[in-house]
């Protein structure tokens, strides 16, 4: 996994992103943060309890459809490709 991470105004500048709860921003951010270079986060229930997020934050992101969730609890940014361009030489497959 990659440490550094880029966010596009497009999406956190953007009235939906604005209209939903700064906790749900910020459960989004840190989301983005722990994700890999696909845009998979397999821990979203460690990362809010580790930032004191509830699963109504969750719910939001979800809702909004920031995120899109697997079964098993994965969860992908699903606007990944918007704010992160990796190079391949750089790229670790998920």
């Amino acid at each position: 996994m990659a440490n550094k991470r880029m966010f596009s105004k497009q999406i956190t500048n953007a009235d939906a992103f604005l209209d939903m709860p700064v906790s749900s921003q910020l459960l989004y951010f840190h989301l983005n943060m722990e994700a890999d270079d696909d845009g998979f986060v397999s821990n979203p229930k460690r990362v809010m309890r580790t930032i004191g997020a509830g699963e109504d934050d969750l719910k939001v992101l979800l809702t909004k459809r920031f995120l899109l969730s697997f079964e098993n609890g994965v969860v992908v940014i699903k606007h990944w490709l918007l704010h992160n361009a990796i190079r391949k030489d750089m790229y670790k497959e998920t």
